[in-house]
């Protein structure tokens, strides 16, 4: 090397570094596999392909398992692997160079003499890599050459170095790097040439399986639900569960300690403050402890909890450097829950007092930055209930205690608050948190204070204001107090406009569930056009999960009023729409959350179908301290409508005399109790009481009218029944319900005046208008006088199929002691239901229950009810037997 101007260096002897240190022979060892190791297979599988890609990368946290997964797929190998832990030290190229040529060697690598040795520990000669490279290429098999703990070299000239060798080598060489951190090699080219194999975090983390065999082989073995529960909450960490297996060996209760594993009292917590902590500069760990306190952060929130500027950076290498934060992408990360744990532990040890604080500029922070939900976290984890709850209520987002799928987490989220805090704001969380479980007792004494309040400061902000006009409007609903909603609704309506509009179109459940009230209260109070535009606004409206409930309830009291009105089929439909709204978007079920149930009992009573009526009203029973008044009274009348149907008139008669709490009587369940009562005397065969029942209906209401024909007839007084139905009330203009029963009035009238013709061409137009709803049940209680009629000619045509059955049936081949055919058919009573028609049609199309549901956007559990009534109906007890007399019945 003369005229270099450099001056040769001896190299140092074989076993000795540049340094003049030893070479520690145990750095080229494959560490051991302890007893309790685990195989993990898919991961074995997957390190399989490194024998085909130039470079291998293990990334993973401290304690992930990288080094024994690997250790372990190395020892299967045919072909000794080469071996370096390295170290510290190995920062220097020559030192590094030094331990890899001689792994190269103890592995029986041949590495050719004049390869040499590094001579100095900071540099190495570029002719030596060179050769090392080329020795590598020759090889008929390639070498693979393990370097674990990779992350200690932090050399970028021996990344370099090693990239260079990596390249050169070709085939002959197989990298595997174990690392904590990103290696400085340039990766992406790797990647995107296909040339790199890689094993991250995430697959690292054990499932549920391999967690079993772990626990197992340390001797405990539990059940598959709580070694779930210990894999969800260290996320799979190895050395987590290693921990956690080692420490309940050694309690009384293995499983209970499981169970109530606390990582700031374990092993886990030392071996992360030694292992992850420990390892960070003293401004990186103090930011680490205040973001303990965060679900998710991001530079900007993480830069105003710490009053520092440069988070972003700082996350970004913990991240890269495998710190137990994990990117979320757009600018978040996250803390491994175990590690934020530990954290919130060692913080409230270093630092007590701290927590509140941290908490409460995150609180701000984030409800700035529009995070609420996590705003009011935050702010009730920092014990501050006034910010948290005016959070709510300026954002105007005290609906959502009520809507979405989160109103239950957010009730809990409240419940801790205390009673000592006072204000408008608290006062109003707390009657929405009891009228939401409909606990009118609870919730009416803050919604006063809260009330009070406001109408003494007139300074008051308007989101304030509306959230307690919207409590008023539900507090009126549940009260029956239907001139309180309107003032309540009035009063929301001139706030509107001092409200921003922005958080009007961020929270559209607010007005639609006070208008939802609206139209409750209207409905109680009889005014049946106004509810109905009322609930139509907001039946129709979209929107995600936080419009469900409103648009479910308004649907249901929808379907009500076209019940009420007489139209079962419209009913029907938006009551099933309603059940629909609940499955697709998993509503909790709530305090009196049974109109939609009762509606479809009503349409099943005029189709008598009474097993379902009654399946229905038994899910229609009432959960909670209180109640709607118009779900509490359509149930007590259906329920004696139900009662009346089965001939338990005494019973029909006591739910008619049902007293419902409400401030104020509602019209129409009046009328409805009166039309009760009138039915259950005729049943008793008490035409007098019946008649005086409904006396003051018969000129206002068509069913009144009926009705008082109905006891007209009973008496003997067919002329005075003729003139009732001849002059109904011409304002009102009922559904089919009513008027089918109307013309068989009519019809029994001209019967029993002697008018033949007319009482069958008015019984033919009962049919027909009855056919289409299929309702049944005003035929049954027509009386015997009509089935003569239905047995002949055009009528029994047309009552064929769905009211008696099957005409065709009688020309069917008859076996001994068969009726003869001129014989009247009797009512079928036990005919399918739409539904079930449904249900019957696909199991003929040999379909499994789930598909059935899944067909019919309905539960499985809806599905089973259904084929019991199928079962019970056609008197069989299996699907086949159900679908060969379906046939038979020409069903299908």
């Amino acid at each position: 090397m003369a005229g270099t101007g450099e001056i040769d260096v001896e190299p140092p002897p074989a076993g000795v570094d540049p340094v003049g240190e030893t070479l520690l022979r145990t750095r080229f060892a494959v560490p051991k596999r302890p007893g309790t190791f685990v195989r993990r297979a898919r991961l074995t599988r997957h390190l399989d392909q490194a024998l085909g890609t130039p470079l291998t990368v293990v990334n993973g946290a401290a304690g992930a398992g990288k080094t024994l997964l690997v250790a372990d797929w190395a020892a299967g190998l045919r072909d000794p692997v080469v071996w370096l832990t390295a170290d510290t030290a190995d920062h220097a190229p020559g030192i590094f160079w030094a331990y890899l040529l001689e792994a190269l060697r103890a592995a029986g690598v041949p590495v050719p003499g004049e390869a040499g040795r590094p001579a100095e520990g900071s540099r190495v000669d570029r002719q030596t890599l060179a050769r090392v490279a080329a020795a590598l290429e020759r090889r008929d098999r390639p070498t693979v050459v393990v370097l674990d703990e990779f992350d200690r070299v932090t050399s970028p000239e021996t990344a370099e170095q090693l990239r260079f060798v990596l390249q050169y080598a070709g085939r002959g060489l197989r990298l595997v790097l174990v690392t904590r951190t990103e290696p400085l090699l340039p990766l992406h080219r790797y990647r995107a040439s296909g040339e790199m194999t890689e094993i991250r975090d995430a697959e690292l983390a054990f499932t549920s399986e391999e967690a079993q065999e772990l626990l197992s082989r340390h001797g405990l073995h539990l059940h598959a639900t709580a070694v779930r529960a210990l894999v969800e909450r260290t996320e799979g960490w190895a050395a987590g569960l290693r921990l956690c297996a080692l420490a309940a060996r050694q309690s009384t209760d293995p499983d209970a300690y499981v169970k109530q594993f606390e990582a700031d009292h374990s092993a886990v917590a030392d071996f992360l403050l030694a292992e992850v902590l420990a390892r960070q500069a003293p401004g990186t760990q103090d930011l680490l402890l205040s973001i303990s306190v965060l679900d998710r952060f991001c530079p900007d929130l993480v830069n105003a909890l710490t009053l520092r500027a440069d988070a972003g950076t700082v996350l970004a290498a913990l991240h890269r450097d495998n710190a137990f934060v994990h990117y979320l992408g757009q600018s978040w990360y996250s803390l491994h829950p175990l590690f934020a744990e530990i954290l919130r532990a060692h913080l409230r040890e270093r630092s007590p007092g701290l927590e509140p604080e941290l908490r409460g500029r995150a609180a701000r922070w984030l409800r700035r930055s529009g995070a609420l939900r996590e705003a009011l976290v935050q702010g009730a984890a920092a014990d501050d209930w006034e910010f948290t709850a005016r959070a709510l209520v300026d954002d105007l987002a005290l609906g959502r205690l009520f809507t979405g799928l989160r109103s239950e987490d957010l009730a809990g989220l409240f419940a801790r608050m205390s009673p000592d805090v006072t204000g408008p704001a608290p006062d109003l969380v707390r009657a929405a948190r009891e009228l939401a479980r409909r606990d009118l007792e609870h919730a009416l004494p803050p919604l006063r204070r809260a009330g009070e309040e406001l109408a003494r400061d007139e300074t008051a902000p308007a989101p304030v204001r509306l959230g307690f006009a919207l409590l008023e409007a539900l507090a009126a609903r549940l009260t029956g107090s239907p001139a309180r909603a309107e003032s309540a609704a009035e009063q929301a309506r001139l706030l509107r406009q001092d409200v921003p509009a922005r958080l009007l179109d961020e929270h559209p459940e607010l007005t639609a569930l006070l208008l939802t009230h609206l139209g409750a209260a209207r409905l109680w109070a009889g005014r049946f056009d106004d509810a109905r535009a009322t609930l139509a606004a907001v039946a129709g409206r979209p929107g995600g999960a936080d419009m469900a409930l409103p648009r479910w309830d308004a649907l249901g009291h929808l379907a009500l009023i076209d019940q009420l009105n007489g139209w079962p089929g419209r009913a029907e439909h938006k009551a099933l729409a309603a059940a629909l709204q609940a499955e697709r978007y998993g509503l909790p079920r709530r305090p009196g959350a049974g109109l939609g149930p009762v509606v479809l009992a009503a349409v099943h009573i005029d189709r008598d179908e009474l097993d379902e009526a009654q399946a229905l009203l038994d899910e229609a029973a009432p959960a909670g301290p209180a109640e709607d008044p118009v779900v509490a009274a359509g149930r007590a009348l259906t329920r004696g409508r139900l009662l009346l149907a089965r001939g338990d008139a005494r019973a029909a008669l006591a739910a008619a005399d049902t007293p419902v709490p409400a401030a104020e009587s509602s019209p129409w369940v009046r009328d409805q109790s009166a039309l009760l009562a009138s039915a259950a005397h005729l049943a008793q065969g008490r035409p007098g009481p019946a008649g005086q029942a409904v006396e003051r209906l018969a000129h206002h209401r068509t069913a009144g009218a009926v009705q008082t024909a109905r006891a007209r007839l009973a008496e003997g007084r067919p002329h005075e029944a003729l003139a009732i139905v001849g002059n109904l009330p011409g304002d009102d203009h009922p559904g089919p319900a009513v008027t089918v029963r109307a013309t068989l009035v009519h019809a029994q009238a001209a019967h029993d005046t002697g008018d033949p013709v007319l009482a069958r061409r008015l019984v033919a137009r009962a049919l027909l208008d009855g056919r289409r709803e299929q309702l049944r049940r005003p035929f049954l209680e027509a009386g015997p006088w009509i089935r003569p009629l239905l047995g002949t000619g055009r009528l029994r045509e047309l009552a064929g199929g769905w009211l008696v059955l099957d005409p065709d049936r009688s020309r069917a081949p008859r076996g001994p002691g068969a009726a003869p055919p001129d014989r009247v058919p009797a009512l079928a009573v036990e005919e399918l239901s739409a539904r079930e028609r449904d249900v019957l049609l696909a199991l003929a199309e040999m379909m499994s229950t789930e598909e059935i549901a899944a067909e019919l956007h309905v539960s499985v559990n809806t599905v089973k009810t259904h084929l019991k009534s199928i079962y019970r109906k056609l008197a069989v007890s299996r699907r086949a037997d159900a679908v060969r007399r379906a046939r038979d019945l020409r069903l299908l």
